[in-house]
């Protein structure tokens, strides 16, 4: 497919921060072939002594993350094609919630469905006015499976549960912060920015012994979500290849 010839992930390094920056022409949605080379190159700026602090962005100033690539979907024809393409999206949630640096969020723009997930996975979001979120997934005939876990934990059930159940509606970016997804939100790019390097400036020069101490107090209780995204991750391909979803998903995908 011409998709998966395009787009990429990339990583550079300025002193002792790695900005991992991935894009796709798709409104940043991300195929397979994006979401494991975004999981490994998390995992490489992990295990990268030099590095404090890693910056996590998309291309543009448009969407963060589109989410599930349609395009892919849409090729899916049984469950175990839909099961590893699913596992994508685990892989870099765990990857992120493993690394031992704090992993902070650049979101710029409106976050749907598997973006959700990821700005949810990160230690510390901050954000733009208009990076609105949805979860979409029930609108295609699918759920929120494997990214579940990720955003329950930062926003609570109650919240996940908004999200999950009316798949259609946006909620606005004030409505994420008061819900503790994001930390930060700002009127404009150029001050989410100036935030971001004030924080940065700060990681770089904090204890790295204490960093990765207080990464794992954070992240307690997920030692099991290795084998629990990946059974999210089978339901999501059970599901993704019914009538339904894929009458639901070739709409999109012409959209």
């Amino acid at each position: 497919m011409q998709e998966q010839k395009t787009g990429y992930v990339k990583s550079e390094k300025h002193g002792m921060m790695m900005t991992i920056e991935f894009y796709h022409p798709q409104s940043n949605s991300l195929p397979s072939f994006l979401l494991y080379e975004l999981a490994n190159q998390i995992q490489e700026a992990g295990m990268d002594a030099e590095i404090r602090v890693i910056i996590l962005k998309s291309w543009g100033e448009k969407a963060f993350c589109a989410g599930a690539s349609f395009a892919e979907l849409s090729t899916i024809t049984n469950s175990i094609q839909g099961e590893e393409f699913f596992k994508g999206f685990a892989h870099v949630i765990n990857s992120m919630r493993k690394c031992p640096k704090f992993i902070i969020a650049r979101i710029q723009g409106k976050c749907v469905g598997g973006g959700l997930g990821i700005a949810a996975a990160a230690d510390y979001a901050i954000a733009v006015t208009g990076a609105d979120i949805k979860l979409s997934e029930l609108e295609i005939g699918i759920g929120p499976f494997v990214v579940g876990p990720a955003v329950e934990r930062k926003l609570g059930l109650s919240a996940f549960s908004q999200l999950t159940i009316d798949a259609s509606s946006w909620r606005t970016a004030e409505w994420a912060k008061t819900r503790g997804l994001y930390s930060e939100v700002h009127a404009s790019i150029q001050d989410l920015d100036d935030s971001l390097q004030r924080l940065v400036h700060h990681l770089i020069h904090s204890s790295v012994p204490a960093i990765r101490e207080i990464k794992k107090m954070l992240w307690h209780d997920t030692s099991h979500w290795d084998q629990l995204l990946a059974e999210r991750a089978k339901i999501s391909g059970s599901l993704v290849i019914t009538p339904m979803a894929q009458q639901a998903i070739s709409l999109y995908n012409k959209a």
